[in-house]
């Protein structure tokens, strides 16, 4: 039922964006025509033969991008990335195919607007389809009717996902295993598998397999090739595996990396480096005049050295000097303790440059040495890293990208003395998922913390002054 299930809903999706395509084309004849008055210098059919060329091109687009296969347990961030990747592709082939071949004239502001919408209104449609089929799957209707194999650990832990996450529309008609173990029906030893399959039609066999079952994974894939049944491993090592594992080739032999990073590709890390350094160098540029304020005020007030350097764990675990803005009276004895806003050490003008960030510029030379990256995990005190590596999970990821002047871990909140597992999660979340406009994202919600920080601050001294 599933495979006629899947079928219905890819005529839906290719019908759906094809009709998309010709609403988002009049759409865009309208409003450059009608709605900003341009001067109409092209007929409206000219716009329908775009569709008519355009349609054929996205179908085929969307289909080899994997667009029409089932997204059931994909996220729809995934589904978005590749709708992108999509529209930039279909973009282009549409401007070479106006602009080089030159089939008819098209107006440039009409052809942007008719991109942008095109991709706006698929995306929408596809967030509206998986509203909808989650509803149907979370009441019985679509399911996936799977048979389950293992009756250990991986196969509960699948078994709980499945039936706590009812959305995924995943059926689990039973179980294989050696003895009766699990909360869901059993029907048999490994040994029944073949019999298993011929007599029955499943849409997945899920093998679950612990290691101490492993000596049976041949004879059931084994089985499931013989029978002409889909099957999927849960590898037994899934628990240190992240969602971003990947499968690369060595000669003949497979090898699993278990956690990709994107930044490890030339290209990506290339186009990061770029931006920072053309950011950095603007940042640097216009707050020159806020540098030698607060350089002139802190050798008035503190007296010394106006820039505090500290040693941190960078990239690779390279030990690397970091600079900020020195905002205490003793700060360079400060390598183990994290200073907080009580922290006695800390001056008037120094308290003010940490609320609104601004000791944080001189990080900005960091980043043009390559030391450390806009966005990234922060980086620790070496003392901090010794402590924490043997009890937080997974901390010492952070050290296989560059350090950051902001990340994903701030802008939610966790900087300071906050939860350091949680940080983590968030750094390691940014590490496998990180893409140019997730960097450009946390910038602007940087900034907007900062600005929204200092107004929250400002109104609490206007509120303390009134009932005063």
């Amino acid at each position: 039922m599933i495979k006629e299930n899947q079928k219905l809903f890819n005529a839906i999706n290719v019908i759906s964006d094809a009709l998309l395509s010709v609403v988002a084309v009049v759409a865009s004849f309208v409003i450059v025509f009608y709605l900003l008055a341009f001067e109409r210098n092209f007929l409206l059919i000219d716009y329908i033969k775009l569709s008519c060329i355009f349609i054929p091109v996205q179908l085929v687009t969307y289909s080899c991008m994997g667009l029409y296969e089932s997204y059931r347990t994909a996220t729809f961030g995934k589904e978005l990335a590749k709708l992108v990747s999509a529209f930039f592709i279909d973009g282009l082939l549409i401007i070479a195919m106006l602009y080089i071949v030159k089939l008819f004239d098209f107006s440039r502001w009409a052809l942007a607007i008719f991109l942008v919408l095109d991709l706006v209104f698929v995306a929408v449609k596809r967030v509206v389809m998986r509203y909808i089929l989650r509803g149907l799957r979370r009441k019985g209707h679509n399911q996936k009717h799977v048979l389950l194999i293992g009756g250990g650990a991986a196969a509960l832990n699948y078994l709980e996902t499945i039936r706590a996450e009812k959305q995924l529309g995943i059926n689990c008609v039973g179980y294989l295993a050696d003895r009766d173990s699990l909360d869901a029906k059993w029907l048999g030893g490994f040994d029944d598998i073949i019999k298993l399959l011929d007599g029955n039609c499943y849409d997945d066999v899920v093998c679950a397999l612990d290691m101490n079952e492993m000596r049976y994974m041949q004879s059931v894939v084994e089985a499931c090739e013989i029978t002409g049944t889909r099957v999927s491993v849960i590898p037994a090592m899934y628990k240190y595996m992240s969602p971003t594992s990947v499968i690369d080739m060595v000669g003949g032999i497979p090898v699993m990396n278990i956690r990709r990073i994107p930044l490890d590709n030339m290209g990506n890390a290339f186009l990061k480096r770029a931006m920072d350094i053309i950011v950095s160098l603007i940042m640097l540029i216009l707050f020159s005049p806020v540098m030698l304020v607060c350089a002139i005020v802190i050798k008035a007030t503190m007296g010394g050295k106006v820039i505090f350097r500290q040693q941190r764990v960078g990239y690779n675990k390279k030990i690397f000097t970091m600079y900020k803005f020195k905002s205490m009276t003793d700060s360079s004895t400060s390598d183990t303790a994290w200073s907080t806003d009580s922290d006695p050490r800390k001056t008037k003008f120094g308290a003010v440059i940490r609320k609104l960030s601004i000791d944080e510029i001189p990080q900005l030379v960091n980043v043009l040495k390559g030391d450390m990256s806009l966005v990234g995990p922060r980086p620790e005190i070496p003392f901090y890293v010794d402590a924490f590596k043997n009890e937080v999970p997974m901390y010492m990821i952070k050290h296989q990208v560059k350090p950051g002047i902001t990340g994903l871990a701030q802008v939610n909140g966790y900087r300071g003395d906050t939860s350091i597992k949680r940080r983590i999660e968030l750094d390691v979340q940014y590490i496998e998922n990180w893409n140019i406009f997730l960097d450009i994202s946390i910038l602007f919600k940087t900034v907007f913390r900062v600005v929204n920080k200092e107004k929250l601050r400002c109104s609490e001294l206007r509120e303390g002054t009134q009932h005063q």
